[in-house]
């Protein structure tokens, strides 16, 4: 740490005055201020993707945040709310608060930099062939890690962080990898195959739950939640024009539909709602089993149009 402080010593006090500013100068000197802040978020475990702005052994971290607040007093106004109480927690409410539109827009950037994103998209892609683009691929290689890392800290399934993660891997990437990603199959009984198409469709952990939640169950808790309400809405009105001019959300109405009642419109926009489901409750496994039989057919509806791929075969 006798770097760190050396360097911090050289910097202004009016410099210095914002957190994220000050970590984004220890960050970019060319000299070893960067690596002992990458140890700070690897000890902090704040630097794994979907889990930025949680540390998971606080305690931990905690003990290092107050050595740096002891020796270096540039931090104290980032990490501490009193002399007695400095914790990551105070640095992160103040980062997380503005850091993820930058985080958004540097992945972006850093993707226009892959070959990957230069490629038009082609149906039929065996999901094996495209793990192995996207891992040959520096900037596909690097989110992909980030987002399996986010899946299995301390190789166990935190269902929601593992989602963020999902979300954040396709939101962030170009359409047209993230189509060639998620229209991936298998086209017969490949082993290899099925990992990698498991990897990449966020299996089991974002989707699988015990016991399997009713497809109705689904969309009603969908509703109670404000992201996945605005993504539910975007994807019935870009994708199943039909049934919300028709019906809306009017359940009734719904019941008197069948398949052949929803043309799917299957275009660049529809493709784009349906990608921004994946990693919300809207991608998790749903069942119509053990269902009253008036709840059926209304179920069977919902199922259809969460997880048919059809409309865009």
């Amino acid at each position: 740490f006798t770097v760190l402080f050396m360097y911090f010593t050289s910097i202004s006090t009016a410099q210095t005055t914002g957190c994220l500013h000050l970590r984004e100068q220890c960050i970019n000197a060319a000299n070893a201020c960067e690596s002992v802040w990458n140890f700070v978020e690897d000890v902090c475990n704040i630097s794994v993707l979907g889990n930025r702005c949680k540390a998971e052994d606080a305690i931990g971290c905690n003990r290092i945040i107050q050595v740096l607040a002891d020796e270096y007093p540039e931090f104290k106004n980032c990490v501490c709310t009193s002399n007695d109480f400095c914790s990551i927690t105070t640095l992160l409410g103040k980062q997380c608060s503005i850091d993820k539109d930058n985080i958004s827009t540097e992945t972006k950037l850093q993707w226009s930099l892959s070959a990957l994103s230069k490629q038009a998209y082609t149906a039929n892609s065996t999901c094996l062939d495209v793990n192995k683009e996207c891992v040959e691929d520096e900037v596909c290689n690097k989110q992909l890690s980030l987002y399996l890392k986010a899946c299995s800290v301390n190789k166990k399934c935190n269902m929601e962080e593992c989602q963020a993660a999902l979300r954040f891997f396709y939101e962030n990437m170009p359409s047209e990898v993230a189509q060639m990603m998620i229209f991936c199959d298998c086209t017969q009984p490949d082993e290899s195959c099925h990992r990698a198409k498991q990897l990449l469709h966020g299996k089991p952990c974002t989707v699988t739950t015990v016991p399997p939640p009713s497809c109705l169950n689904v969309t009603h808790m969908c509703e109670e939640n404000d992201l996945c309400r605005k993504k539910y809405s975007a994807f019935q009105s870009k994708c199943w024009r039909h049934v919300t001019k028709k019906c809306y959300n009017d359940e009734a109405c719904l019941e008197t539909l069948i398949k052949d009642d929803l043309p799917c419109s299957a275009n660049a926009d529809c493709k784009a709602a349906y990608i921004s489901n994946w990693g919300t409750m809207l991608h998790v496994e749903c069942t119509c089993q053990n269902l009253p039989a008036a709840e059926h057919s209304l179920c069977k509806l919902f199922h259809h149009m969460l997880h048919s791929k059809s409309c865009f075969n």
